[in-house]
C-alpha cells in the first residue's frame, strides 16, 4: 500500500478556536479556552475523561477501527493500518479506495514498537484487541509515550480500570460520536448515527414474531467460541428476530461447551468468516462431527455466513444485520 505525505496541521486562529468551541459545547465536550493555539477536547475513554488534541498520524487496528475512521471521512488523519490474518482482504472493503491512500503497517498483532516506529499520535483499537498490557499497548503505557488512544466502547466491558457498559450497537454509536468530537466532525457523526439507527428500526419493524434459536460459531473444535450478549452479533441476532442461544452469558467472545449447544438445538448457525479460518471449513466440521451433525441447523443446512468485519464493532454491523434479517424472513415466509 502506498502512503501519502501530509502537511503539518495549520495552527488554529483564535476565530477558528471560538467556532470549534461553540460547536463542541453543543455536544457536551469540554474545549480549551479560545486563546489556546491548539484545539483540545475532553472525551470519555471507557469512563475516564481524557483530553485529546487533534490527531494527524492515526494507526488503526483491524477493519472495525479503520471502518469507523473512513466512514467519518477521516482518511487524511490516518497514517496506516495493522490487519491481522483473520480480517478479509482490504480490497473487499467498501472503503478499499481509502485503504489504498494509507500505509499497510503489519499483519501481526499491534505492539508498542510498531506504534513508535510509525510515529503514531493516536491509535484506535479495542481493549484486549490491539490495546493490552501484555504487548505494551495499554492506554497508560501509550499515554506515557505521548500516543493518544481510543478504545471501542463495546470493548470497555473488559477494561479493568474504568469500566463502561454499552449494548453493542449503542457502543458503535458512541464510538462514532466520540470520534466526531475528537476530530471536530460532530455533525457528520450525528448524521451517520441517525442513519444507522433508522436502518436498525426498519429491520426491527419487519422482524418475524417467532424467535428462531441461533448459534454463532466463531471458532474452536474441542470447545467452541461464540458470542455472549456483549458483542455485536447478539444485537444482530436479536434485532433480526432471532434468539441468541447464549444471550444469557454476560460476556463478549467466550468459550462454551458443545453440550450446551446440543441442548439448545439451534435452528440456524451463523458462521463468522475468518480469512485464515474460512466458513467452508467450519461448516464441514459441523457436518462431520458426531456431536454436531444432528443439530437441526446442520440437518437442514441452515448456515448463514457473517463477514468478520460485520461481526466486530463497525458501521458494517448494520450491513450484517440487514442481510441476516432478510435470511430469517425468508425462513419464516
Amino acid at each position: 500500500m502506498n502512503g501519502t505525505t501530509r502537511r503539518p496541521a495549520a495552527l488554529r486562529t483564535a476565530l477558528a478556536s471560538l467556532a470549534a468551541s461553540a460547536l463542541l459545547a453543543g455536544c457536551g465536550a469540554e474545549v480549551e479556552p479560545s486563546g489556546s493555539d491548539v484545539r483540545k477536547v475532553t472525551v470519555n475513554r471507557c469512563g475516564e475523561p481524557v483530553e485529546y488534541t487533534l490527531p494527524q498520524r492515526t494507526v488503526v487496528y483491524e477493519g472495525g477501527s479503520a471502518d469507523k475512521m473512513f466512514a467519518l471521512g477521516l482518511t487524511d488523519h490516518v497514517h496506516g493500518y495493522v490487519m491481522p490474518p483473520a480480517n478479509p482482504p482490504v480490497t473487499e472493503s467498501p472503503w478499499a479506495a481509502e485503504y489504498a491512500k494509507v500505509e499497510f503497517l503489519s499483519d501481526d498483532l499491534l505492539n508498542r514498537e510498531l506504534l513508535v516506529q510509525a510515529k503514531a499520535d493516536f491509535v484506535v483499537a479495542g481493549w484486549n484487541s490491539g490495546l493490552s498490557d501484555k504487548r505494551g499497548t495499554s492506554p497508560e503505557i501509550l499515554d506515557g509515550l505521548g500516543i493518544q488512544s481510543f478504545m471501542h466502547a463495546e470493548s470497555c466491558f473488559n477494561y479493568p480500570n474504568h469500566p463502561e457498559r454499552h449494548a453493542p450497537f449503542d457502543g458503535l454509536y458512541t464510538d462514532l460520536e466520540r470520534l466526531g468530537e475528537i476530530f471536530g466532525v460532530q455533525d457528520r457523526a450525528a448524521t451517520m448515527v441517525t442513519d444507522l439507527k433508522r436502518r436498525v428500526e426498519a429491520v426491527k419493524a419487519q422482524a418475524p414474531e417467532t424467535q428462531t434459536p441461533v448459534f454463532l460459531y466463531d471458532s474452536g473444535t474441542d470447545q467452541p467460541f461464540t458470542a455472549g450478549k456483549q458483542v455485536p452479533p447478539n444485537d444482530i441476532i436479536t434485532f433480526a428476530g432471532g434468539r441468541n442461544i447464549f444471550a444469557d452469558l454476560d460476556a463478549r467472545w467466550t468459550q462454551v461447551g458443545w453440550e450446551a449447544v446440543v441442548q439448545a438445538r439451534p435452528e440456524v448457525i451463523i458462521i463468522l468468516d475468518y480469512q485464515d479460518q474460512p466458513a467452508e471449513e467450519k461448516i464441514k466440521f459441523l457436518k462431520t462431527s458426531p456431536t454436531t451433525k444432528s443439530l437441526p441447523a446442520v440437518v437442514n443446512n441452515r448456515f448463514f455466513v457473517l463477514d468478520y468485519n460485520e461481526g466486530i464493532s463497525s458501521p458494517r454491523n448494520i450491513d450484517g444485520l440487514e442481510k441476516f434479517a432478510a435470511y430469517l424472513r425468508d425462513l419464516n415466509s
